[in-house]
């Protein structure tokens, strides 16, 4: 049993060396964990493994995710609570994106058109919230509008993921000329799932084969990824997972 102990602290040890380098740490934590495999491993855990781990992506997820479950009104409260105390342009832009977020758009617009109405009218930030309660809201002109100064006000925002793909989702609902090159312009910006799978949607939707070939493409290509997602990615793409499996499903009933 000792050598049992002994072996599992060196291993203990090992793991958190390996932590240690792939993460970039000191070299001093590789000599404490040698020198001292135990009390080494104690001190790492609390002092690097522990905080690494809540900060990671997949933490953050989690953590969103039960405070969502447990309080989900928690946000636009405590949003609402720093308003009411001090209604600054920040504070109602935190409200407004809180209101957004819990699906209360019609409410998440009033914040954001009042603070657009003041001295950060063209801040990047407030425009991309405005154009993204007005999309939720149908109001896809005045979206077009918005997304048109942010552009116009900071010219980055085209190759930024976010508004990429909210101004390709804009021209797709308005039926505008531009949508494919749009939706093009918000892939190059994040391959990542959602717009893959918007613009899938939206090729799928128009009556050119051709459109009809690369719309399944992108849903096979989502279904592929997927296999090799972390949990807390497979969790975030859901919605998009599902309906690019529905979509394959339907185009295969059909052959």
């Amino acid at each position: 049993m000792p050598y049992l102990g002994i072996g599992l602290h060196v291993i203990v040890a090992i793991y958190f060396a390996v932590h240690a380098v792939r993460s970039r740490q000191n070299i001093y934590w590789l000599l404490l964990l040698f020198a001292f495999p135990m009390l080494g491993s104690l001190v790492y855990f609390f002092a690097i493994y522990l905080p690494s781990l809540r900060q990671s992506r997949g933490a953050h997820v989690a953590t969103r995710a039960i405070s969502q479950l447990v309080d989900p009104n928690r946000a636009i409260r405590e949003a609402r609570s720093d308003f009411d105390r001090a209604p600054t342009v920040e504070h109602r832009m935190r409200l407004g994106a809180a209101l957004l977020a819990a699906g209360n758009a019609g409410e998440a617009l009033e914040h954001y058109q009042a603070a657009a109405n003041g001295p950060f009218a063209t801040d990047p930030a407030l425009l991309l919230g405005l154009a993204q309660a007005q999309f939720a809201v149908g109001q896809h002109a005045a979206a077009d509008a918005t997304l048109s100064s942010l552009f116009a006000a900071n010219p980055r925002a085209r190759q930024q993921p976010e508004p990429a793909l909210l101004y390709a989702r804009t021209l797709a609902a308005l039926k505008a000329p531009g949508t494919q090159a749009a939706f093009e312009q918000a892939l190059a910006c994040a391959s990542d799932a959602a717009p893959r799978c918007l613009f899938a949607d939206w090729l799928a939707g128009q009556t050119d084969e051709a459109d009809h070939r690369r719309a399944s493409s992108l849903y096979a290509e989502i279904a592929h990824d997927a296999k090799h997602w972390p949990r807390h990615a497979r969790e975030h793409n859901r919605e998009w997972l599902q309906r690019a499996n529905a979509a394959l499903a339907t185009a295969s009933s059909r052959r």
